[in-house]
């Protein structure tokens, strides 16, 4: 039988119907299994959409402006000997709650608030600004600039042994104790009564001396002979006090008022005039005030309105030129300011890692610094415009005092000793020297081992050979900075484009990114650092370039350095 016909004869019409069924039911699952694969293919368009790396983008001719060597600074409080000379950290400050107390000729301070308002040690024998001197001298042998805060509070320590405002045998039984610390075996409290109520009737010169301009003076004087003029070596920079605003609760023993506007600008008239008199070399900084809220207003109710609504730090920048307009000095070098992030219910700032929570918040809030499009995750956000910090300075350094610098004396996202916080110093440090920042000083540093350090490393050693990141920024862009950050620099010596990609995300990025204004070496260096080794940044192998451009994958949670030659004439 010719089965070919089969379908055709009479007789077999049961196999016939049978064949047709099955047919119509092979095209319906034909189409059937095309619309899936359609619908699957247009679903997995769409996601690769949705991950598709961010493309990025270096144009060496446009933007260019310097970066200042000076935001790499850090604090010199907890700051790792070892790292320190291994950078050569350009600036170096000593600041902090503790120095609004310093006295030079005892060679020791009070804490205030901050532990039971103990002041001085175990020094016996002081030598008159032995502390200081040191870290002065040791910042001039590391390369680096020293920043020495000058107390205006008007009270300093009195003694160089152990003492604290609040003693128990004379102002009573207290809501807490120092559980460390019995000068001459009395008990410190913290300045509050059992129910939680302040003590103010406190003798400001119990463990304090009054100190004003001269004071002062020959503090500055002594270390003008010792270590030589700003401009041979010595002290560059001084600092007026540390964030006035707060002495009204952190040095509450001998200030206990808040600090008015009208009050801080006479004080800086006094001390600031007198540093530019005794060392007309050096640099002057402040008010290096504690955030927000006291960049608007002063503690004093009603203050802001009583000085034209204008606020609180705007009036000083306007007072400071008016100083120099009717005396003929500039009194203020640097306006600074203290900044550190805050995310409702987060603990950022001087906090560990955290989890994932926590650390997404910690990438995302540098936002601040300078995105006009990023809201504040705290109580700012609901009730204030974007904050834009460093634009929003220059801004009023540009309308209210031109010509003065603008710094950050203390800023901190925490999480350093992970590779989320080293994520995140790194792409501060980036954001510092694209918005023209002009110093900064961390607070907190992190020790030589942890991934925060390899942050400053990838800007300042990255190969473990003194190679740098670039000094004049260039264009850098990302479709997406919130995956990859690109930061570029063009570097003075031998005119390499240095650029530090940040990959934010969990898994490796493939990107393209396109160059222009710049011929470059057939080849460039390329330096990881990554959780794959937290101890070290890692040379890989070497990376083609093209004058269009080059494409390159990054690994997850990373820190790049990408080197370009500049090719040969």
């Amino acid at each position: 039988m010719n089965t070919r016909f089969l379908w055709r004869s009479p007789s077999n019409k049961p196999r016939w119907i049978i064949l047709l069924l099955l047919g119509v039911l092979a095209a319906l699952a034909t189409i059937a299994t095309a619309a899936y694969f359609k619908s699957a293919l247009a679903k997995l368009a769409v996601g690769i959409a949705q991950t598709a790396s961010p493309t990025l983008s270096v144009d060496v001719r446009a933007d260019r402006h310097s970066i200042s060597p000076d935001i790499y600074g850090m604090n010199d409080f907890a700051i790792d000997p070892a790292l320190a000379k291994e950078l050569r950290i350009p600036v170096e400050r000593w600041g902090a709650n503790h120095t609004s107390r310093y006295n030079w000729l005892v060679d020791s301070s009070n804490v205030g608030d901050d532990f039971f308002f103990v002041g001085g040690g175990d020094n016996k024998n002081p030598i008159p600004g032995d502390s200081t001197d040191k870290i002065v001298k040791t910042n001039r042998n590391n390369g680096s600039k020293s920043i020495v805060t000058i107390p205006m509070i008007g009270y300093v320590n009195k003694f160089s042994t152990w003492n604290c405002g609040f003693r128990v045998s004379k102002y009573g039984a207290q809501e807490k104790t120092n559980p460390y610390i019995f000068p001459e075996g009395d008990k410190c409290g913290n300045g509050k009564r059992p129910d939680g109520t302040l003590i103010t009737n406190n003798n400001r010169l119990d463990v304090s001396i009054v100190s004003n301009p001269d004071f002062q003076k020959a503090w500055v004087q002594h270390l003008v002979k010792t270590h030589g003029t700003a401009a041979k070596g010595g002290v560059q920079i001084y600092q007026m006090d540390n964030e006035p605003s707060g002495w009204g609760n952190t040095h509450r023993d001998v200030h206990p008022e808040p600090t008015s506007y009208d009050e801080l600008r006479d004080r800086t008239f006094q001390y600031a005039s007198m540093v530019k008199a005794t060392d007309p070399t050096a640099k002057v900084l402040g008010p290096s005030d504690f955030g927000w809220p006291v960049y608007v207003d002063s503690g004093v109710k009603g203050d802001r309105e009583k000085h034209g609504g204008v606020w609180f730090a705007r009036w000083y920048l306007q007072q400071m030129r008016a100083y120099e307009q009717q005396k003929g000095v500039r009194i203020l070098d640097y306006f600074d300011e203290h900044y550190y992030p805050v995310v409702d219910d987060l603990c950022l700032a001087n906090c560990p890692a955290g989890d994932a929570k926590t650390q997404a918040a910690r990438l995302r809030s540098t936002r601040s610094l300078w995105d006009s499009t990023y809201t504040d995750e705290s109580w700012i956000g609901k009730s204030n415009p974007p904050l834009t910090i460093i634009p929003r300075f220059r801004e009023w350094v540009k309308q209210d005092y031109p010509g003065t610098k603008v710094a950050i004396t203390e800023y901190n996202w925490g999480g350093l000793e992970s590779m989320n916080g080293a994520l995140t110093q790194a792409e501060i440090l980036g954001i510092f020297g694209r918005e023209q920042l002009d110093l900064a000083t961390l607070w907190g540093p992190p020790k030589s081992s942890e991934p925060g350090a390899y942050a400053f490393r990838t800007y300042m050693n990255y190969d473990g050979k003194g190679s740098k990141y670039g000094e004049t920024w260039v264009r850098s862009q990302s479709t997406d900075g919130g995956q990859l950050s690109v930061y570029g620099a063009q570097r003075t010596k031998d005119g390499a484009l240095t650029l530090v990609i940040i990959n934010k995300t969990s898994k490796n990025l493939t990107s393209n990114l396109s160059l222009k204004g710049f011929n470059p070496g057939a080849k460039a260096q390329v330096y990881t650092y990554s959780e794959a080794n937290l101890r070290a940044i890692v040379r890989q192998g070497d990376l083609g370039v093209s004058a269009a451009g080059f494409q390159a994958t990054y690994p997850a949670n990373s820190i790049t350095l990408v080197a370009i030659p500049k090719a040969k004439a």
